[in-house]
């Protein structure tokens, strides 16, 4: 029997689940590409309630003024570039194929213009493993490695605000707010600490609660949970 789970009700758009973009200050993400290269400036250091880590306010000389990531270390009036023949320094936006092998970089395009889409968490930083001549292989926080085409951009150093994680909550007043101001649902509930009617896996009539963890593949919306369709199952046997 289907149940009405947390991904209908985010899909509905209803103000509980909407994150309050309107007070957001702005999309961080590069200027458009210009191959005889920028010279900006940093003209503010901005808290962004949709962002974890402080944004620059930085001032191209062509005119254009964007929000993006701000490096540790940088302070308002330092000045930054944007191109292909530029220093490799703290805060400049290069090519990949441009970044030498092993200096951290962080908000790398998926594809050359859209604006940058990995690293972006305060104090992440990514690095470039393996270069090649149609592919750039780049090690990402996870650990994880990921080919990237040769002219995505990236920004040299790491995201500021770093030890944001360091610092405990203590109270689940606190977390609470943290929470609010992002409009993240929490606390977060498993499944089996549901009631029978919010949830397949809910119920307390047993001391191990909720029903088969596998789904169909076809299974409709509100009983697709667990593992979908899984190849396997169980522990593996040696």
């Amino acid at each position: 029997m289907g149940k009405n789970l947390i991904q209908q009700a985010r899909g509905k758009g209803s103000p509980r689940y909407r994150a309050p973009s309107f007070r957001y200050k702005g999309q961080s993400k590069y200027a458009k590409y210009e191959k005889s290269g920028l010279t900006g400036k940093i003209t503010d250091l901005i808290h962004c309630q949709g962002h974890s880590s402080p944004l620059a306010q930085i001032r191209y000389d062509n005119g254009s003024t964007i929000l993006m990531h701000a490096p540790e270390g940088v302070k308002i009036g330092d000045n930054v570039e944007m191109g292909d023949n530029i220093d490799a320094k703290k805060g400049n936006v290069m090519p990949l194929k441009n970044i030498p092998e092993g200096m951290a970089i962080y908000n790398i395009e998926l594809f050359p213009g859209d604006g940058g889409k990995f690293v972006r968490a305060s104090g992440g930083f990514a690095k470039i493993v393996t270069k090649m001549q149609n592919m750039i292989v780049v090690e990402l926080p996870s650990s994880k490695r990921k080919k990237f085409l040769p002219d995505c951009r990236a920004t040299i150093g790491v995201i500021a605000g770093s030890g944001r994680k360091e610092k405990p909550f203590l109270k689940a007043g606190t977390r609470y707010y943290a929470m609010k101001a992002k409009n993240k649902l929490w606390p977060q509930v498993s499944g089996t600490s549901m009631n029978s009617v919010d949830h397949p896996f809910g119920g307390s009539s047993s001391a191990v609660k909720g029903g088969p963890t596998v789904a169909s593949r076809n299974a409709p919306p509100g009983a697709k949970v667990g593992k979908i369709s899984p190849n396997r199952t169980g522990r593996k046997k040696r």
